[in-house]
């Protein structure tokens, strides 16, 4: 059960209003989550920017498979619905890859290694090994490329745990828990 509202337009924030606007508009709809991240216009512009800057980090692929691994690690079923459905419809993603992706992998070796080292950067807390920051190198990321990596593992992880603290209605259709995968 949803611990906060999801607010209906005439509610918004007015600050929150034209950023969730354009989300609906690009979107089609407005998810559960946005609408009740909504609430609070600091948080939801700073997530929405750092969102839109991310977004031309990498590709889509790998950025949606690097959502996959933070999410099932940050355990948020929210997150595994919209990225899989996201994955699948918008950046093609096979079902196979992205079942890989939530186990921290995928068939692209170049993708693989920045999948494994954004799993390992959220299960060790940033805490990684030179030899893990060397692997991604020898795949062929820049250290900007890593940077980046790093903040779509950190961006990823705020709506994981915001999902995780407020349980939005889901609005995507539900994936299977990590155990049937």
């Amino acid at each position: 059960m949803a611990r906060a509202a999801a607010l209906k337009s005439e509610n918004l924030p007015a600050d929150s209003k034209p950023t969730l606007d354009m989300f609906t508009k690009n979107i089609g709809f407005t998810p559960n989550m946005m609408a009740t991240f909504a609430q609070s216009p600091i948080a939801f512009n700073a997530w929405a920017t750092l969102l839109g800057s991310l977004s031309k980090a990498l590709d889509v692929k790998t950025r949606d498979s690097i959502g996959l691994a933070v999410s099932e690690v940050d355990g948020c079923n929210y997150c595994l619905t919209v990225h899989s459905f996201t994955a699948e419809r918008m950046a093609k993603l096979p079902a196979e890859d992205i079942v890989l992706a939530r186990m921290g992998h995928a068939i692209d070796p170049k993708r693989d290694a920045a999948v494994q080292f954004a799993r390992k950067v959220i299960e060790s807390r940033g805490h990684v090994t030179d030899v893990d920051v060397q692997a991604v190198r020898n795949a062929g990321y820049t250290d900007a490329n890593i940077m980046e990596i790093v903040a779509l593992v950190a961006m990823y992880s705020l709506t994981n745990f915001f999902n995780n603290v407020f349980h939005p209605d889901q609005d995507f259709p539900a994936v299977a828990s990590a155990g049937s995968i």
